[in-house]
């Protein structure tokens, strides 16, 4: 997966709060769209959450804890997106649920504060006029109506020990409105069956508004994001831009941004564009954006430029070409390789495990981006769909031996990953080795494997 791959190197992808203690069987089942509203603790809510149908101890008595895990700092830049996490530590419990609730902190009684994302079938978003449907649905909240997001009985992780993480988006208002609040009560529950011996928890957290700072970009700083070296980039490859002010949070596209295979051109309001054209957002922080070039028949000098809730940086010149190879690595110097089990192909301990390194003769695989067109023809905006061989197949050498290659192309599930089926040559030098691959006149960054007997 390039995500893995990506990761890898360079930043080293309950039975809880029902609202009858006497009907919890059949509330499970028939009432799985959550608790009533009113339960998270906050100010105008049931003083005692969900202690009124869970028995066991007193509100907070229980021995374990709930927490707000944020994304950032306890802060919000309005109309930006933050994905929230609620996290639920309680042994031996095994079954989780929670209602989370955001308010206006200058009046929590009466004032929401923005928007509560519900995720089909794991949570579902009710409003203090709540109003079910003749399916337990609620109804849409109106505009100003406090909101509460509760999980369904698909998103309790029942029987799963704890820590639990339960997570939500959360849309912050359009402006500035001041310091928000999030209130959450959480069931540990022990998965009998009944409201007996559950434990709730409350906590909150207050966010402060944020002014987004202009990013910036300077001349030189975008580089491959597999070699980390300045050059020419190529559609479809993978490209990363360090600067600053660049995002707002540190984190990658979550499978749920990824729609029917169209990969996203913007997380939590950061994008970029190449020629003028959107690129594919993997991965930003405050200090680097990782993104996936879009696709592009021009060729010379383009500018590539960021945008955040904060304006948008200068643009900075990079040249496209038809390839522009490069091998992803484990470091910045090994190349990324594994053995045809999918096994690490590394020196021994070169991770302080036990990992085996490639051996003369033996079948390995690479994996690199920029190696240009593929037939068929795979968009650089979609996950791959199918396997996509390179229309010219690259000339890869190891230790200075040309090496057979007997596959190279894009593969299923991913986006602008090349993989390389190598024939490592028996003619080869032990030790640290020299990789190369050659393509369209164009040589990929030196990179290095060890080889072993």
């Amino acid at each position: 997966m390039v995500l893995t791959i990506m990761n890898t190197k360079q930043r080293l992808f309950s039975a809880g709060l029902l609202a009858s203690a006497a009907m919890v069987p059949m509330l499970l089942s028939a009432h799985s769209y959550g608790p009533p509203p009113g339960v998270s603790a906050a100010p105008g809510d049931n003083p005692i959450a969900c202690t009124q149908c869970h028995g066991g101890t007193p509100l907070n008595g229980g021995g374990g804890k709930v927490e707000i895990l944020l994304p950032g700092d306890a802060t919000y830049i309005p109309g930006i997106r933050q994905h929230i996490q609620v996290r639920i530590t309680d042994d031996p419990q095994r079954r989780w649920g929670f209602q989370v609730s955001p308010r206006l902190a200058k009046d929590p009684a009466n004032l929401a504060a923005g928007t509560l994302i519900p995720t089909p079938g794991v949570t579902q978003l009710y409003c203090s006029n709540y109003t079910p449907t003749s399916t337990g649905t609620p109804l849409p909240c109106p505009t100003g109506a406090i909101q509460f997001l509760s999980h369904v009985a698909a998103g309790t992780k029942a029987g799963t020990a704890g820590p639990a993480i339960l997570e939500f988006d959360w849309m912050p208002p359009d402006t500035d409105s001041g310091n928000v609040t999030i209130y959450v009560a959480a069931n540990a529950a022990n998965n009998n069956s009944s409201s007996s011996g559950d434990h709730i928890y409350t906590t909150n957290v207050t966010l402060t508004p944020a002014k987004p700072q202009t990013p910036v970009v300077q001349p030189g700083s975008i580089v491959s994001a597999a070699s980390f070296k300045a050059g020419a980039a190529s559609t479809n490859s993978w490209l990363t831009v360090y600067g600053s002010n660049l995002g707002p949070y540190t984190r990658t596209w979550r499978a749920d941004e990824i729609k029917n295979g169209a990969l996203p051109t913007s997380l939590d309001g950061v994008s970029v564009t190449v020629n003028g054209k959107p690129a594919y957002v993997e991965f930003v922080s405050p200090g680097q954006v990782n993104f996936l070039t879009p696709d592009d028949t021009s060729t010379g000098p383009v500018q590539v430029q960021v945008t955040t809730a904060g304006g948008a940086a200068s643009p900075v010149t990079v040249t496209l070409q038809a390839a522009a190879p490069a091998f992803f690595t484990f470091d910045g110097k090994y190349v990324a390789a594994t053995h045809v089990d999918g096994t690490l192909a590394a020196a021994p301990g070169f991770f302080g495990s036990p990992t085996v390194a490639a051996k003369r003769g033996e079948t390995i695989v690479l994996y690199g981006t920029g190696f240009g067109a593929t037939n068929p023809v795979a968009s650089a905006g979609n996950l791959v769909s199918q396997v996509s061989p390179c229309v010219n197949s690259p000339v890869i050498t190891i230790g200075g031996v040309q090496a057979t290659v007997s596959f190279a192309g894009l593969i299923p599930g991913n986006a602008g990953l090349y993989q390389f089926n190598v024939v490592v040559p028996a003619t080869a030098g032990l030790g640290d080795q020299t990789v190369t691959a050659l393509l369209g006149g164009v040589t990929s960054p030196a990179d290095v494997i060890n080889i072993g007997n």
